[in-house]
């Protein structure tokens, strides 16, 4: 476990592939077998077990090491009952190294209840053992020694897989606050979404809807004034035509209306849908909020939905301009050009870039393309520029 985290900076990554496991035992196996041929085991090696046992002993705790993903409390155990047994002698270098790995292993495993348990067993352990290694060999300055070389090999590993844990801990709360982020960004999307799709629809009905229902009353109100049976005739088939597809417009429009506000929640405050006749009030608004406006406008009587649209693509022009440019200049031209209206709306960009969900360039592209218009927006000679093109001739009333 420390060899993956010393070589890969993240254990988990080859958590999964049973071959490394199986590597990194080898390795330990391969340096212990090379540390008993050089003599190089212990510091004394005239009190220590046989080199064939402890050759053993290397071949059972580097298999136990294959497994301390997968049981690593048990390994640990196995690993603890060896070195108690070899505590009487001079430690093997061996036996020691292979103990730290697993002990690392085991508490960075387990639960963080556990792995305070694993502490305390070792603390005792390192305590215990030096204290009776005082009082049987009545050499205390020997105990405290091998109390501190204990407390490095039981303790230290234990430490440094809390710092591991922690680090863990924290990377995994950042992800969780990352995608808790994203997941309200996506909320607030959605909420200026459905927000401007319950606009477009109280829009729709208020203007649409009184227009259809009025065509539908008006005809059957003239079939009921018709004398001459054949002129009425004449006139019924055509004024019943006349209302069926009025009639029918009205249903298709209110279905399209009950689309728009399916995923709005709670329905709008009825309010009437402003038009560019109001534009001044919403220039006054601009100004009050701190931009320098110019403003040029020449247009006669335009289609209802037009009208909607081009008021609506100001407003959020607007809007955009004061986030960037609130102390700075503006400029609003709007112009009926042949059978078109062009809208200009056009900002230095004096402040900081704004955090926005990006929804307001979708909604004024949305309305522009709604009357079948067109729709720019983007940098512009040291500033920004919103522009609009919106037929006004092939659109109905």
């Amino acid at each position: 476990m420390i060899v993956d985290v010393i070589m890969t900076g993240e254990f988990q990554r080859y958590g999964q592939r049973p071959w490394w496991n199986v590597f990194v035992a080898g390795v330990f196996f391969a340096v212990a077998l090379v540390l008993y041929a050089l003599d190089l085991y212990a510091l004394r090696t005239d009190n220590q077990l046989p080199l064939w046992i402890l050759v053993i002993q290397s071949a059972v705790l580097c298999v136990t090491q294959m497994f301390r993903r997968k049981a690593p409390l048990p390994a640990l155990v196995i690993a603890s009952c060896i070195l108690l047994y070899d505590i009487t002698y001079d430690l093997p270098l061996p036996v020691m190294l292979v103990f730290i790995d697993l002990l690392f292993s085991a508490t960075l495993s387990a639960s963080k209840r556990a792995a305070w348990v694993i502490l305390g067993v070792m603390t005792v352990l390192a305590l215990g053992i030096s204290v009776t290694d005082g009082i049987v060999s009545e050499n205390w300055r020997r105990a405290f020694f091998n109390m501190v070389n204990l407390f490095t090999l039981l303790i230290v590993p234990v430490w440094w897989s809390f710092n591991i844990r922690q680090h863990d801990e924290l990377l995994h709360a950042e992800r969780q606050q990352s995608r808790q982020m994203r997941q309200i960004a996506e909320l607030d999307r959605r909420t200026a979404v459905n927000a401007e799709r319950s606009r477009m629809a109280r829009d729709l009905h208020d203007v649409v809807a009184g227009h259809l229902s009025a065509i539908a009353i008006q005809s059957e109100a003239l079939l009921s004034m018709i004398d001459d049976e054949n002129e009425r005739k004449l006139v019924r088939k055509v004024l019943e035509s006349v209302r069926e597809n009025s009639l029918q417009s009205l249903a298709e429009m209110r279905s399209m209306i009950d689309l728009l506000r399916a995923e709005g929640g709670a329905p709008d405050p009825r309010t009437a849908p402003a038009r560019l006749a109001e534009l001044d009030k919403l220039l006054d608004s601009a100004k009050a909020g701190g931009l320098s406006l110019q403003v040029r406008k020449s247009f006669d009587e335009l289609p209802v939905a037009v009208d909607l649209a081009a008021y609506r693509i100001i407003q959020e022009a607007l809007t955009n301009a004061l986030k960037h440019a609130g102390g700075g200049d503006a400029r609003v031209e709007v112009q009926a050009v042949d059978d078109q209206l062009v809208i200009e709306v056009t900002n230095e960009m004096t402040g900081p870039p704004g955090k926005g969900t990006g929804t307001g360039l979708v909604n004024m592209r949305e309305r522009a393309h709604a009357v079948g218009g067109d729709f720019q927006a983007g940098p512009w000679r040291g500033g920004w520029r919103v522009r609009a093109v919106l037929p006004t001739g092939g659109v109905a009333s």
